[in-house]
């Protein structure tokens, strides 16, 4: 092993910041490998909710420099038979259960190998079997930047639980879709994707069948409290309100029914 590389930890969890679950994982993870730099991306995933975590992740993950360590932890089948799990790609490691959270990621980087999480060795004795954010992810994601070979980690898979980003029904006169994130600014990020920001500039945008405004280049295009739409940084058209929530203003929720109307525009 290598003990003198300095390796960058990524955390995407749905522990919040009010307890000790994020702080103790660092813990870990600094006891084993003390030259590692971790990072936080999102501790503030809904409980559970992989999908969110899968998006949070595919937002994010890319920004990285090349070895990044990506440790995500939203796992409601904890304790369960589902598997915890290491997998190498082309650019990056991913250390999480095997319940489809990185499948968002794994779609853009090219799997190399994937491994499961067996050897004890690794791994904390477990003082109950509700906390392997603490127990079996940070511990295996530090001895990975310490260099250790990832066959003492367990046996190859080969296969992953996949979920799939829902795709939007793309017609002649608009787009069907939904929303599949609301950030902490209140903006409702949609599964809409666009190419170049001069797409659907103009398209007139429905949520929840209400009419929310057309699309424009910038928060900054329409008055203060006023909605409209924008070619969001992670590449899918968003919905906000100009220096408001739009979530609370139009009770709109992950799962919204979204129609980008392609008539007008």
């Amino acid at each position: 092993m290598n003990n003198q590389e300095n390796r960058i930890i990524t955390l995407t969890t749905d522990f919040g910041l009010c307890d000790w679950f994020v702080g103790t994982m660092k813990g870990v993870i600094l006891s084993i490998a003390p030259q590692s730099t971790i990072v936080d991306i999102n501790h503030n995933i809904p409980q559970g909710d992989i999908k969110v975590a899968a998006f949070s992740l595919l937002s994010s993950f890319r920004y990285f420099p090349e070895n990044t360590i990506h440790v995500v932890v939203v796992d409601p089948g904890v304790g369960s038979k589902r598997k915890a799990i290491v997998v190498k790609t082309k650019r990056y490691w991913f250390v999480a259960p095997n319940n489809g959270v990185l499948s968002y990621a794994l779609n853009i980087d090219e799997i190399v190998d994937i491994w499961q999480i067996e050897n004890d060795q690794l791994t904390l004795k477990r003082t109950g079997n509700t906390f392997h954010g603490r127990d079996v992810f940070a511990p295996i994601a530090a001895y990975i930047a310490i260099g250790i070979e990832p066959t003492q980690i367990g046996k190859k898979l080969k296969g992953l639980v996949k979920i799939r980003l829902p795709v939007p029904e793309i017609s002649e006169n608009k787009i069907d879709g939904e929303i599949i994130y609301i950030d902490h600014f209140g903006n409702a990020i949609t599964n809409i994707p666009f190419k170049k920001e001069s797409d659907f500039l103009g398209c007139t945008v429905i949520a929840g069948n209400r009419i929310i405004g057309k699309v424009h280049n910038f928060y900054a295009a329409v008055d203060k409290g006023m909605p409209l739409a924008v070619p969001g940084s992670t590449g899918f058209v968003e919905l906000a309100v100009r220096d408001g929530d739009i979530s609370k203003k139009y009770n709109l929720k992950i799962g919204t029914k979204v129609e980008l109307l392609k008539t007008n525009c």
